[in-house]
């Protein structure tokens, strides 16, 4: 079938929504237009609408995934093309319908986004010039303490403002921390947060902590009261504008997966409930089994020529 076919087929499929299923005209130009863009893209595959396989179909969904349309317009668009091919098959037009099994872009997970190690490394070094300056003040110290403690125990901001001076196990290079449903986990803090924290607790908080009330939490404002966590976002742009506490968490998981963390361990750093959250990060762990499997494996290479 040519291009002129595909523009018979789709004129006699938009008759069909009107006149038949009593769709509005503005409902039939959406579906028009859906149809079309899928008809566009099979030229590249020089397939007609009726000849389109199921890989077709996957490769049109994640060409609109690459080039940025939300997951609700692209399952909008395989609802239009789901409706189409049952037509086709019901009118015996074509022998398989390729929609069969293909999944929803409305459950299409959307990796968090993250900052580059790099950018990570940059913040956190113009943190220690501040807190390492010989006229450093108890705010350089505990600024760089929380950076680093989000960081390295990829905490939400909530969980931050909560933990108390008391959960804290330096020695043994942990910290208590109370997630969502106030369900407790232990979070290991790696060197440079436990040094820190060190730091920020024998030579800032105890400045903080005279200028105001008595309090067990473990950051303090200006005047010795708890930090908000709208503060919390604030500092952290202000330490990197496009950066947010969120990005640091999703930072620290996305890195120690790179490096080559399992799903489940990331899962109990970061306080997941269910491990499908934690599988927005799997492609990550498979593109680093690839890369172990490359190098190991007596078979995975190419000969040399």
């Amino acid at each position: 079938m040519e291009n002129s076919g595909n523009s018979a087929l789709l004129r006699e499929y938009v008759t069909y929504l009107r006149v038949e299923k009593g769709l509005r005209p503005l409902s039939c130009e959406a579906y028009e237009r859906d149809l079309l863009q899928f008809a566009e893209y099979l030229e590249g595959e020089n397939l007609p609408l009726t000849e389109a396989r199921h890989e077709s179909l996957s490769g049109f969904l994640e060409h609109l995934r690459r080039h940025g349309v939300e997951s609700r317009s692209a399952a909008r668009k395989l609802s239009c093309l789901r409706g189409f091919y049952r037509w086709l098959l019901l009118d015996k037009r074509i022998q398989r319908d390729p929609t069969i099994n293909l999944e929803s872009p409305s459950s299409w997970k959307v990796l968090p986004k993250s900052l580059a190690q790099s950018e990570v490394s940059e913040m956190m070094e113009r943190l220690d010039m501040a807190a390492e300056h010989p006229e450093a003040d108890a705010i350089a110290l505990r600024d760089r303490a929380i950076m680093e403690l989000l960081y390295a125990a990829g905490l939400r901001v909530s969980e931050l403002t909560e933990l108390n001076v008391a959960d804290l196990s330096l020695e043994a290079g942990r910290a208590l921390v109370r997630g969502k449903g106030d369900k407790e986990r232990i979070v290991p803090l790696g060197r440079a947060a436990v040094e820190a924290l060190e730091s920020y607790l024998k030579r800032g908080r105890p400045v903080l902590e005279r200028k105001g009330r008595m309090s067990s939490k473990l950051f303090l404002s200006v005047r010795g009261g708890p930090l908000t966590r709208q503060w919390i976002w604030q500092l952290v742009k202000s330490s990197d504008y496009h950066a947010s506490p969120h990005m640091l968490r999703h930072s620290c998981a996305t890195h120690m997966v790179e490096h080559g963390a399992d799903l489940r361990t990331v899962q109990t750093i970061l306080g997941h409930a269910d491990i499908s959250t934690t599988q927005v990060y799997t492609h990550l762990a498979l593109g680093r089994l690839k890369s172990v499997h490359r190098e190991h494996h007596p078979r995975a290479r190419r000969k040399a020529d």
